[in-house]
């Protein structure tokens, strides 16, 4: 950030200079000589008087009489240079010809001398290159501080950044990225309380998983295990999801929190539906490698307590409640390739849905049989000519 050519260019106008002389004839004269220039000035009697005006007003240049009573010149130019906030104040010593009281007023600080009796041509040529010097350092001092606050503004939307990339990061864990977006923008993070609402909940897992990951190795399991989440994983965030966790081949998902979700129950079994046909491709090309893998599907719906558990640093989003229990145990109790579902979830469905009941199955852990229905897939339409 630099001076412009045009600034350098700019006329000078409304230079304020103060005139500090103890003698009323030799103040007059200077406004005589600078007011008709367009010069502003203002005119103090003492020292003590100069400092006080330099306390309450801006000025861009001081004329300073050497000899005055109380405090003179040099004790007035010491002062004033001694100060942080007029340190760099231009200050033109009005001295005789001697060099002695030149050598003195060089070390109060003066920047420059004016002889008496001045030369009026001389005096405004003086003021006007020391005036021009102070306007170029306003303007480097202002874009300083205009400086120090883009930084100050940049740090603080740096900061604001990386911590709306750690929090998209923490949501994206369990929650699709469009969601986890909103929710970053938005800044309302008040779902992560623990509340209770009405979910569906789908549980996946593999059939026969348990025997495979025994006798394969721990590098097929793994490759395995890193095709069924991928597979699996993009579904979930298409549907918009919420994932409440993986646990080996175990995969638990919710509808109707923390975005509401009116149709939870259809979307839940259309994606149960898709991951099953993604995974009956990877399923026939397992069995090309040996494994005998299948894949089974719970779902139910029910009233759940949802929010955040864990510690600091290592947080999980969960549902509590029986209706993850019943999608687990309806997913322990699927053959492969089905889909089961609990009653709730079946009056959930259109007509575009195939489904038969299964009648009531014991489920372990649930105290009562629960009427277990098969979702085979979904009707095919016909066209309308």
């Amino acid at each position: 950030m630099g001076i412009s050519a045009d600034t350098l260019a700019q006329p000078l106008t409304g230079v304020r200079v103060l005139v500090v002389d103890d003698l009323e004839q030799n103040r007059k004269l200077m406004h005589a000589v600078l007011e008709p220039r367009g010069f502003l000035v203002r005119s103090e009697a003492s020292g003590d008087a100069a400092l006080a005006a330099l306390a309450e007003a801006e000025v861009d240049v001081v004329l300073l009489d050497v000899l005055m009573p109380g405090l003179d010149g040099y004790e007035t130019c010491t002062r004033i240079k001694s100060d942080p906030r007029t340190a760099l104040l231009p200050v033109v010593m009005v001295t005789a010809s001697g060099a002695q009281e030149r050598v003195r007023a060089l070390e109060a600080g003066a920047d420059d001398f004016v002889t008496k009796p001045f030369d009026p041509a001389e005096l405004l040529a003086r003021v006007r290159s020391l005036a021009r010097v102070k306007r170029l350092h306003d303007v480097v001092l202002e874009q300083s501080r205009a400086l120090e606050l883009w930084n100050a503004e940049l740090e603080s939307r740096v900061a604001a950044q990386v911590e709306d990339l750690q929090r998209l990061g923490r949501l994206r864990r369990f929650l699709s990225p469009q969601i986890a977006g909103l929710i970053v923008e938005s800044g309302d993070e008040s779902f992560l309380e623990s509340h209770r609402r009405d979910i569906t909940t789908v549980f996946t897992d593999l059939r026969g998983f348990t025997a495979f990951a025994e006798t394969a190795e721990p590098e097929e399991t793994m490759s395995v295990l890193r095709e069924y989440h991928a597979a699996l994983g993009e579904l979930v965030f298409a549907y918009e999801g919420t994932l409440e966790h993986f646990a080996g081949d175990g995969l638990m998902v919710f509808f109707n929190d923390p975005p509401p979700c009116p149709d939870a129950p259809v979307r839940a079994v259309l994606m149960a539906l898709e991951m099953r046909d993604r995974v009956d491709d990877l399923t026939e090309a397992w069995r090309r490698r040996g494994y005998d893998l299948g894949f089974g599907v719970g779902i139910a719906q029910g009233y759940a307590t949802l929010g955040r558990v864990g510690f600091e640093g290592r947080w999980d989003y969960a549902a509590i409640g029986t209706v993850t229990n019943v999608a687990a145990r309806l997913c322990a109790s699927a053959a492969a390739r089905q889909v089961l579902v609990s009653p709730r979830v079946l009056a959930g469905l259109d007509e575009r849905f195939e489904t038969r009941s299964l009648g009531p199955r014991e489920l372990r852990g649930i105290a009562r049989p629960l009427e277990v229905h098969e979702v085979v897939g979904t009707v095919r339409q016909e066209a309308t000519p």
